[in-house]
């Protein structure tokens, strides 16, 4: 009878420890709006950018194609400040912001001649991207398709269309980036070997706040 009792109290605890455990719900994922869509888009774009501007040596950020017809093209350091300066002169088309007036800062200049060391090229460019996540984030359906009074390109006619234009003119210069770091004997960060079955690294999460 003891023996029984025992057992009763045991069931239980037997019954308990043995059970399956009970897979974890994901959490459910909001709905893709404009900004989400747009905003990883550029993320993507930034991903490959930053890494490869990080990867050419300072020594060759003054680096320019000269065998060909190649006659007033940008260095590599050029290539980087203008992205990062339309990046910023779109950006601030998005929020309503007024444009610098300097001339070395207009949407087709090479940015300001003050940012010279490849670190400082570098802040610059990161700060850029982060203006126009900031952007991003201020759109929907509404406000990102609705006609723009102002516009820093006549075929550039709201503000989802800048966001758009913005990632499409970058990887235009990203693949002159690419281009200069070959001719330099160099392998660009998204050409680089991984071992067998490994992915391309994915961007990383955007930190918040930008």
């Amino acid at each position: 009878m003891k023996k029984v009792a025992r057992l009763a109290l045991l069931l239980p605890l037997i019954v308990i420890g043995g059970a399956p455990a009970q897979p974890q719900q994901a959490a459910p994922q909001q709905p893709p709006t404009l900004a989400s869509e747009l905003d990883s888009q550029l993320s993507v774009v930034q991903f490959e950018v930053v890494a490869t501007a990080q990867a050419m040596p300072e020594d060759k950020y003054s680096f320019a194609p000269t065998n060909g017809n190649f006659k007033g093209v940008r260095t590599f350091a050029q290539q980087v400040k203008h992205i990062a300066t339309a990046n910023n002169r779109l950006a601030e088309a998005i929020l309503g912001q007024a444009p610098p007036t300097a001339p070395d800062e207009g949407i087709t200049s090479n940015g300001p001649d003050a940012i010279q060391t490849k670190d400082q090229i570098m802040q610059y460019l990161k700060d850029s991207f982060a203006h126009m996540h900031q952007a991003i984030a201020t759109l929907d359906a509404e406000t990102g398709l609705a006609p723009l009074k102002e516009s820093p390109a006549p075929f550039l006619r709201t503000r989802a269309s800048l966001a758009i234009f913005d990632c499409t003119h970058m990887m235009d210069h990203y693949g002159q980036m690419v281009e200069y770091m070959r001719m330099n004997g160099l392998t660009p960060p998204m050409s680089a070997p991984r071992p067998s079955g490994n992915p391309p690294a994915s961007p990383p999460a955007k930190p918040s706040g930008t």
